[in-house]
């Protein structure tokens, strides 16, 4: 067996069954044991850096392993912007590259990346954008190195791994012997009994006092599981339910006890249970930027934090927690409701304020959509289980603000390393993995002209993603940011083709809409089609998505702002 051939026998033991990449001579090998592959449904992209976003979204909400490949060179290195984002917003994902012929290595050869005479140095830079890169250097250790990749891919906080293969290991005659099974064996982590009862004491000394406890639930909670039992902890001890972006949805936000969003572009009611609260039990989330209003350190001033988190690395950055709890999300609140069972008798219900999202009218400026009731629009229609991923920019914002999720939807916006077109390409892994849910990316016209020439790849492969293009002609968040801060804006203004005469041009569905009722037509037979669609959604550039520096309020924010600005911060 040759090695290539090892690799994706190991990945079929373990239950992958897709693989995204891009064609190589140093990936030769490994495409044709794709090709003969019992199990995997191989997918070659476009572009590499899709390949890579690709394996994240086949990894987001499975649970399964999301695999990538490349060639050696700079092919390889195009997998760097996927790694990083497996990294920071923790998917399982495999990439394997190709490796220059060790013979002639710091000769120059062509895609060397030794590091030595002059080359690149893939080994040092997959090392900074994955949990633990491998050389693999005899072809004997492929089953080992390949079982200790995908262990350490999942263990603890999950996160992206990467295997080097030199190209003198894939030649004739070299075998790799031992041909065995993959062991994938990781242990799951458990809450420490004495903490989850010292934490317990806390909470129920907090609610026989009184005292105003909220939850606040991250992607850590989702990527768990955890909404059966969160959903039970805020119901039995009437505790208020926020979340961040990407923990939308884990309780339906119609929920009596969901408050709404808790970030910069989130909920005024969100902000003003936060602000009440004495105590805060953070699950399953990173406290990172926009859910801090920039790191702001008056944040949790006479507050006492309770956190949950898989990874002790998050309870040593900006906010130290008064109580941490080690621990996948779902056994923890598990464990959290049975200790606090016996402790706590009946709660009375808690008054919890109008959702200030559903009531706000939204006004029209100008004959265009107004991207917030796009984002109604789109939340109104998704389909029982559909999930919604917003790439980076403006429409984020109005999506994770103005769309209300069921219970079983699913809400991801690009992480903290915040790449755009992480999602456009993303969307075609998640739909490979989980076919049966309906897809939809909402993206800026700037996201998607970075890469959506993948819609050849859904076209080709028949994978019915549908992309809703919020088109607007410019950089909304950029010109925003250069506004506020040098009081005047350039190079943020573009001009873009007809998308939707592009999607026909490469066999899917395509629209162009300029009016909501145009919109929710096009939208409702995308849903019913079937095939990949592109709807590009003409919107008003005079709409500013919902935003405070503050969790005081919109008012307080901006006060605060020109306070900073006079003191000339």
């Amino acid at each position: 067996m040759k090695v290539y051939e090892a690799i994706v026998e190991g990945l079929e033991d373990i239950g992958v069954e897709a693989a995204f990449g891009g064609a190589g001579e140093n990936a030769a090998g490994l495409m044709l044991a794709l090709k003969h592959a019992r199990r995997i449904r191989p997918i070659i992209t476009r572009h590499e850096q899709a390949a890579s976003f690709m394996a994240c979204g086949y990894a987001m909400y499975t649970g399964k392993l999301g695999f990538c490949f490349a060639t050696a060179g700079p092919g390889a290195f195009n997998l760097f912007s996927g790694l990083a984002m497996a990294m920071s917003d923790s998917y399982p994902v495999l990439a394997v590259s190709g490796y220059a012929s060790r013979k002639w290595q710091g000769w120059g050869s062509l895609n060397e990346t030794s590091g030595l005479n002059g080359t690149p140095d893939s080994q040092a830079m997959f090392a900074a954008t994955t949990k633990k890169s491998f050389l693999l250097t005899d072809a004997a250790d492929t089953f080992d190195v390949l079982e200790e990749a995908v262990n350490v891919a999942f263990e603890g906080r999950p996160g992206p791994v990467h295997i080097h293969v030199p190209e003198d290991l894939t030649e004739r005659g070299v075998e790799v012997g031992g041909v065995r099974s993959i062991r994938l064996d990781v242990a799951p982590v458990l809450p420490d009994p004495e903490r989850v009862a010292e934490i317990a004491s806390v909470l129920a000394d907090a609610i026989a006092r009184r005292k105003r406890v909220v939850a606040l639930a991250g992607f850590g909670a989702v990527r768990s599981g955890a909404g059966p039992e969160i959903k039970r902890l805020i119901e039995r001890f009437q505790i208020p339910l926020l979340t961040t972006l990407d923990g939308k949805g884990i309780v339906s936000e119609r929920h009596p006890l969901a408050v709404g969003v808790f970030a910069d572009s989130g909920h005024a009611s969100a902000w003003k249970a936060f602000r009440e609260a004495d105590v805060v039990l953070c699950i399953g989330n990173s406290l990172n930027q926009h859910a801090t209003f920039n790191y702001r350190e008056d944040l949790f001033d006479d507050k006492l934090l309770i956190h949950v988190n898989i990874s002790d690395t998050e309870f040593r950055k900006a906010y130290k927690p008064d109580h941490a709890l080690l621990s996948d999300a779902r056994p923890a609140v598990a464990a959290l409701v049975d200790a606090l069972e016996q402790r706590v008798g009946e709660v009375p219900a808690v008054e919890i304020d109008g959702k200030d999202y559903e009531a706000r009218h939204i006004t029209h400026l100008t004959g265009k959509i107004h991207p917030g009731e796009l984002a109604q629009a789109i939340g109104r229609m998704l389909p029982e289980r559909g999930v919604l991923l917003a790439d980076a920019g403006a429409h984020l914002a109005w999506l994770g603000y103005y769309v209300e999720l069921e219970e079983g939807q699913n809400f991801r916006k690009a992480g903290s390393f915040g790449p755009m077109a992480g999602h456009v390409n993303g969307a075609i892994g998640l739909k490979v993995a989980q076919p049966e849910r309906t897809v939809v990316v909402g993206c800026g016209d700037g996201c998607y002209s970075l890469s959506g020439f993948e819609l050849m790849t859904a076209v080709e492969h028949g994978i019915p993603v549908i992309w809703v293009i919020f088109d607007d002609r410019e950089f909304k968040l950029i010109k925003l940011y250069q506004l506020v801060t040098y009081a005047e804006s350039a190079l943020v203004e573009f001009e873009n083709p007809d998308f939707a005469a592009y999607a026909l041009a490469c066999g899917a569905d395509g629209y162009r809409v300029e009016t909501l009722e145009e919109f929710e037509d096009a939208f409702r037979r995308a849903l019913a089609s079937g095939r990949p669609t592109v709807i590009d959604a003409a919107i008003t550039r005079w709409a500013v998505p919902h935003y405070s520096p503050s969790p005081d309020g919109v008012i307080a924010g901006l006060i605060e702002t020109l306070e900073d600005r006079l003191r000339g911060r």
